[in-house]
């Protein structure tokens, strides 16, 4: 019995991401910034949230802690993040994906699956639709956006993600194996760099050389982990766009400019953060 699991025709799916998301609010709410690098986090000891394009260049990446950042690049523009700001921009990104389908499984503020099997008869073609989204953010919300279509959610990520910025890539169903095959096995969904150290010591470092691997073997050598990898490397993802994702966490952060050691100081920070955590609940 084949182990393939051909997908139903008629599953489009589009991945829709925003390009530097919280930088990209703060360049356009601050034409002064335009062009310039700029990083969204804590100026301190705070870690970056988001970078523009123009801080990328510097390998400038999110996370990175902000004072490695502006070593890297010491005339970027730092601007302390936004977040009820950024979310009220994600509530007309979601509303603008919400007039071409019912559809929408939200991955984040600035991410999202959108399956639009059902509306290619009133809007065409699912590449069609795709671009009608990525100009309708750009006209109405001034923000920039990256798509993918494929005929599943793994494949039109990946599509959205070396596409950017501001990039349209389809992936028709006739060609997944040859767009996945020159990929580094780091790039399917799951692995990680424990995973892909695994996989390039055991002789894998290219999807292609997954998808040739029988799998049998790959059950053998890397278990459950094998047939997940047997089925992303032949492009076989059959989950379905879900519109409402039950949360599995949820918190409330904060870095502070001085180390704080006594538990007196941290009690009301702790009851103020549980506070904005029932409060989000």
């Amino acid at each position: 019995m084949s182990s393939a699991m051909p997908l139903p025709p008629e599953r489009h799916i589009v991945h829709v991401d925003m390009d530097a998301f919280y930088a990209s609010v703060e360049q356009r709410d601050r034409p002064e910034l335009r062009g310039r690098p700029v990083v969204v986090g804590g100026l301190h000891r705070g870690v970056v949230c988001a970078a523009s394009y123009e801080a990328r260049r510097f390998g400038i990446h999110s996370a990175m802690p902000m004072v490695q950042a502006l070593r890297r690049c010491p005339p970027a523009t730092v601007v302390a993040p936004r977040g009820a700001h950024y979310r009220a921009d994600s509530a007309e990104i979601f509303a603008v994906f919400a007039r071409f389908t019912p559809l929408v499984e939200g991955l984040s503020l600035d991410e999202a699956f959108l399956d639009v099997g059902g509306s290619v008869a009133r809007f065409g073609p699912p590449a069609g639709i795709a671009a009608a989204i990525l100009n309708a953010l750009q006209q109405e919300l001034q923000l920039s956006a990256s798509a993918g279509v494929a005929s599943c959610k793994f494949v039109a990520k990946l599509a959205s993600d070396l596409c950017k910025p501001h990039g349209l890539l389809t992936v028709p169903a006739t060609e997944v194996g040859a767009f996945l095959a020159p990929l580094p096995v780091a790039r399917l969904w799951g692995v990680g760099k424990v995973a892909a150290a695994r996989l390039y010591r055991a002789g894998y470092a290219t999807v292609a050389q997954l998808a040739a691997a029988e799998r049998t073997l790959l059950e053998a050598q890397f278990g459950s982990l094998g047939l997940h990898l047997h089925h992303l490397s032949h492009g076989i993802d059959p989950r379905p766009v879900v519109p409402e994702r039950q949360a599995k966490s949820m918190g409330c952060e904060q870095t502070f400019a001085v180390d704080k050691v006594e538990l007196a100081e941290l009690r009301p920070v702790l009851l103020r953060q549980a506070l904005q955590v029932a409060s989000r609940l």
